[in-house]
């Protein structure tokens, strides 16, 4: 790297203050063999950078907004980006200014998909542009949750539309606030993404404990107002479900705009390499918003392993190469009683691979490994899950297990540490 390289990081995100700050610890003057790195990192939410993992125990009351805030980053400029000018090596912000850059990393992350439900926008008289109305909500950004937060209240009818990740969490945090909560899946089951029937089930018993009423292969077809305002929700099949609040939990896409205004290559995701680097040379691309050999992984692990790899090719470590994260998913639903799942790898066995399945219905434990060639390569636990940092490292290791299979089974019947 040459001296005084300015690097301009779009995105305050998880991403996005992890590669400013590793930048900024690996500038830093003083340091031995530190090169001089002038990093600008530039958000358009008004709020101070947050681990947005965590926006669900915001909006369940359990945190503060402050407390998932991250450590204020050296350099961070509010500005909306809109476009980028790769001859000249700047970029045009809504207020006019411009902020030129010599590498300029994109962390832009995802925005939520909005379903194609009739009635779901409303025009506004005054502007023209379409916004939701009033009670739907996303629940995507800081805005969105402490927006949602406003609104609910005890009793309120709460129609959750998507049995993901998010969605489960949604659903989760709203009845912890004592919301009449009904959620929508359409697909045949919670989490059919990372988890397997019966790991599904249970988490559909624990929010079923909470008082969720949860409908699976449920298809939402519009979203009815009064007078601006939501007041129901029409499933296909024509049954409508009152609802005070509507939220739209039906997953996220890569925020690419920008990159394809600017005509770099782009598919799902901006097309990143294994040194992160996208179709132009002066730009990279981190987290949610790029693909890695096929792959936008939409997880915070990899977002942060992607920033810390950039960081230090950035800072002059030409070796360095990001080859993929094997990433675990964890999710823990608060309630009378606790819930702790995580999925990783290959949860569905193929023909021939050897699965070890162990279930108690009393404990409302689960857990399930998938073996091939004699190494995991994916399992789904439910509860206690004192196991899963072992199981996690023996799938992100791929080493082979021993023959008679003992240590493995030692994990599954083990509760004690991790």
């Amino acid at each position: 790297m040459t001296s005084n390289t300015r690097v301009v990081v779009i995105g305050a995100g998880l991403a996005g203050v992890r590669l400013a700050r590793r930048l900024g610890e690996l500038g830093t003057p003083g340091t031995p063999g530190a090169p001089a790195v002038s990093v600008t990192l530039v958000g358009e939410e008004e709020h101070r950078p947050y681990n947005r993992v965590l926006l669900a125990e915001v909006l369940a009351g359990r945190y503060a907004p402050e407390v998932i805030a991250l450590p204020a980053p050296a350099g961070l400029t509010r500005a909306r980006v809109t476009g980028i000018d790769r001859a000249a090596r700047t970029l045009e912000c809504a207020d006019g200014s411009a902020i030129a850059y010599d590498t300029l990393v994109l962390a832009t992350g995802s925005n939520p998909v909005l379903p194609p439900l009739r009635g779901l926008f409303a025009t506004d008289a005054v502007t023209g542009r379409r916004e939701l109305p009033e009670g739907v909500h996303a629940f995507r950004t800081m805005d969105d949750c402490l927006s949602l937060s406003k609104a609910v209240r005890r009793g309120a009818r709460a129609v959750v539309i998507g049995g993901g990740l998010l969605g489960v969490s949604a659903a989760r945090a709203l009845a912890a606030r004592g919301a009449q909560v009904v959620l929508a899946q359409q697909g045949e089951r919670l989490m059919e993404r990372q988890l397997d029937p019966s790991a599904s089930r249970l988490v559909r018993r624990h929010l079923t404990d909470l008082g969720v009423e949860v409908h699976t292969e449920c298809r939402v077809r519009d979203v009815r107002c009064v007078g601006g305002a939501v007041r129901s929700v029409e499933m296909a099949d024509g049954y409508a479900l009152d609802a005070d609040l509507v939220v739209l939990a039906c997953g996220v896409h890569p925020r690419v705009g920008l990159a394809q205004d600017a005509g770099l290559a782009v598919h799902k995701g901006v097309l990143v390499d294994d040194e992160l680097r996208t179709s132009d040379p002066h730009i990279r691309a981190i987290g949610d918003c790029a693909q890695h050999s096929g792959t936008v992984y939409g997880l915070a692990t990899p977002a942060l392993e992607q920033a810390d790899a950039l960081a230090e090719l950035i800072a002059g470590d030409a070796g360095v190469r990001y080859t993929g994260t094997r990433a675990v998913t964890r999710l823990t639903l608060a309630g009378p009683e606790f819930l702790d799942l995580a999925a990783f790898g290959e949860p569905d066995p193929r023909p021939g691979d050897d699965v070890v399945q162990l279930a108690d219905a009393t404990r409302g434990t689960y857990r399930k490994v998938v073996v091939r060639d004699d190494r995991v390569v994916g399992g789904v636990l439910v509860g206690e899950l004192g196991t899963v940092g072992a199981l996690a490292r023996a799938w992100e290791g791929a080493e082979p297990l021993p023959a008679d299979g003992a240590p493995l089974l030692h994990l599954l019947t083990n509760d004690g540490g991790s």
